[in-house]
């Protein structure tokens, strides 16, 4: 802690007092305290001659940083001592004025030194404080006792990374010469002001009671910390306590024993759990309940952890997943394989209701095994089987098989806030993966909708409860009724059969940039007919003026007409979808093919269309409110 060396030092009484040459002193006594200095010219010379003191040196050394030009004045009527220098500290290259001044330092007592007003100033570091230091030798073993206080502390470094405003705090510091090594104590009470320490942003009303505390005791000698007790208490939050023995060489941890009380964690969340979890799924929650962990370590490793949540609401503000009424009883031991449980009354997941839940499972260092898992969801739910999770190379891989027990579309449709459908939904996945944030699935969800099917193949997510998560899949439908379809999304009445391909399909943030999509007639033969509505609907979709050929002609008194076949596709890339239809004639495209009497023929006219433009003009069409476009 000490200066490892002083060069060039001077010191300078005004009325003439006498001092060995120091540079010369210091390299015969291998002087290493500056402290020294200050001494020597107090004892070399007559009391009465010297009022005032300078000490100058244009260098010190110590292993934390460097002082250059500094000068020492100490005002021996008034007690005052003013430090100027400039300092760099050893990991950077910019030099910083610095001061350090005390009004009156005095020593009360023997071994006793006390500065009731004093200040620090560097750079962008303001530090007003009141320390009192005590000395003394118990049987030739040295005793410490210190106490600091600052009141409206501010402090902030070049990056931004750390900084302080109105900081008060008082620190209290014993320690005591053992035969080999010291005993220490320390107690921090912070009670106001707010600091940045990148990522934590603490803040603390003064006007409020309490205070963050942080406490402790042990022993250090040259090779070892060793701290026997330690106590952190946080305001409105909890506390939790601590021992561990630290090599000192390198700062690591020999071992380690840490075990909270119930901790609230509403008050938790913002203050230490969000910076922690800035990149993930769970960044932005509302969370209440209570919870309390232990964890030892052992050389640097963790060897046993145990959490434990009781009555724990949580919800994503971003509306994607919620758990209600949470509990959790989730030990960890680096050796011995744990039974683990989490149930839960309730919640939801992207809106769709979750019910009752109780999970067990078997815990066996970095791996995790289940037979079974049964979600319920809307009036049925997922199970899950063949449960295997393993943390590997800083990431989870885990492989699981899945059946979707059927689920009501009418239920379903109306938690998504969906037009109301008719049927059931159910799939059985053969095998889904999760590897390094991609999502996979062997074999088809296969949902049976509007009496026909609808397959999801080459399903792929990354990152999928991520900040950005991105979709892959291709996906399949084969005879759709379209009376059934068209009367769900109001679109206007059509008879027949539509089949519909989207290859190619990219979701990234749970929006689309790329597919290859077509929609047509089924093959075989049924009803085919269209309404004058849905003839209007889908001219606004083409952006093509035949609607308005329609009120013209004699072809408005009919309400429907016949038609052989109907197709539309959509090649989106980014925001612009390539428009097209079953055939193409001359600039235009046919989107619905007339056939007998009376019949209609729709063209399409628009073959760039924005993405965005293109839902909106979906939204008018379903919600009964669609114009013709003339263009």
């Amino acid at each position: 802690m000490f200066p490892s060396s002083v060069t060039a030092a001077t010191v300078i009484c005004p009325q003439g007092c006498f001092l060995p040459d120091v540079s010369k002193l210091h390299k015969i006594f291998n002087l290493q305290k500056p402290a020294l200095l200050l001494g020597l010219a107090l004892f070399s010379a007559p009391a009465l001659a010297i009022s005032h003191i300078s000490i100058e040196a244009a260098k010190v050394e110590a292993p934390q940083g460097e002082l250059r030009n500094a000068r020492l004045d100490f005002n021996l009527k008034t007690s005052a001592v003013n430090l100027k220098s400039q300092y760099r500290p050893s990991s950077e290259q910019e030099w910083t004025d610095a001061s350090l001044n005390c009004a009156r330092l005095v020593n009360p007592k023997k071994g006793s030194w006390q500065c009731d007003s004093g200040k620090l100033a560097a750079g962008m570091t303001s530090l007003p404080f009141s320390l009192r230091v005590d000395t003394q030798s118990v049987k030739g073993r040295q005793q410490f006792d210190a106490q600091l206080a600052v009141q409206k502390a501010s402090f902030s470094d070049a990056a931004g990374l750390h900084a302080g405003e109105n900081v008060n705090a008082k620190l209290k510091f014993k320690a005591g010469q053992l035969k080999q090594g010291w005993n220490w104590q320390f107690d921090l009470d912070w009670s106001g002001g707010e600091v940045f320490w990148q990522p934590f942003y603490i803040t603390l009303n003064n006007s409020r009671l309490g205070s963050h505390q942080l406490r402790g005791k042990g022993t250090f000698n040259e090779q070892l910390i060793k701290v026997e007790e330690a106590r952190l208490t946080l305001q409105d939050i909890g506390s939790a306590d601590a021992s561990a023995e630290i090599w000192r060489a390198g700062t690591r941890i020999r071992n380690l024993q840490v075990a909270t009380g119930a901790v609230d964690l509403e008050a938790l969340y913002p203050l230490i759990l969000k910076p922690l979890l800035e990149k993930t799924a769970l960044s932005n929650l509302e969370i209440a309940g209570k919870g309390d962990l232990k964890l030892s370590m052992l050389d640097g490793e963790i060897k046993t952890a145990h959490l434990n949540l009781q009555q724990v609401d949580v919800e994503d503000r971003n509306s994607h997943f919620a758990l209600y009424k949470l509990n959790a009883d989730l030990p960890w031991d680096y050796d011995q394989v744990k039974p683990v449980r989490l149930a839960y009354e309730g919640g939801h997941l992207l809106n769709l209701p979750l019910g009752k839940t109780d999970i067990k499972a078997m815990l066996n260092r970095y791996s995790l095994t289940a037979q079974e898992i049964d979600l319920p969801l809307l009036d049925g739910g997922l199970n899950l089987r063949d449960i295997s999770a393993v943390w590997v190379d800083k990431g989870w891989h885990w492989h699981l098989r899945a059946e979707v027990v059927p689920i009501s579309m009418t239920e379903f449709s109306h938690a998504l806030s969906w037009p109301a459908m008719q049927g059931k939904v159910s799939a059985s996945i053969p095998l889904v993966t999760y590897s390094q944030g991609v999502l996979m699935t062997e074999g088809d969800l296969r949902f049976k909708l509007f009496d026909g099917t609808i397959d999801v193949s080459k399903l792929t997510m990354r990152t999928p409860l991520g900040i950005a998560p991105r979709l892959n899949a291709d996906i399949h439908m084969r005879n759709l009724d379209l009376g059934t379809l068209t009367r769900t999304f109001s679109f206007g009445a059509i008879e027949g059969k539509l089949d519909g391909d989207v290859n190619n399909l990219r979701l990234a943030n749970w929006k689309p940039v790329n597919f290859d999509a077509a929609f047509y007639s089924s093959p075989g033969k049924y009803p085919k007919k269209i309404s004058q509505r849905a003839v209007e609907n889908i001219s606004s979709l083409g952006g093509a003026s035949a609607a308005a050929a329609i009120q013209r002609s004699f072809l408005r008194f009919f309400d429907q007409f016949n038609y052989s076949k109907l197709g539309i596709s959509c090649k989106l890339r980014g925001d612009y979808c390539a428009m097209d239809g079953i055939e193409s004639t001359g600039d235009a495209y046919v989107i619905v093919k007339g056939s007998g009497v009376p019949s209609i023929t729709v063209l399409g006219y628009n073959r760039n269309v924005s993405w965005g433009e293109l839902l909106e003009r979906l939204k008018r069409v379903t919600a009964g409110n669609s114009k013709p476009i003339i263009e």
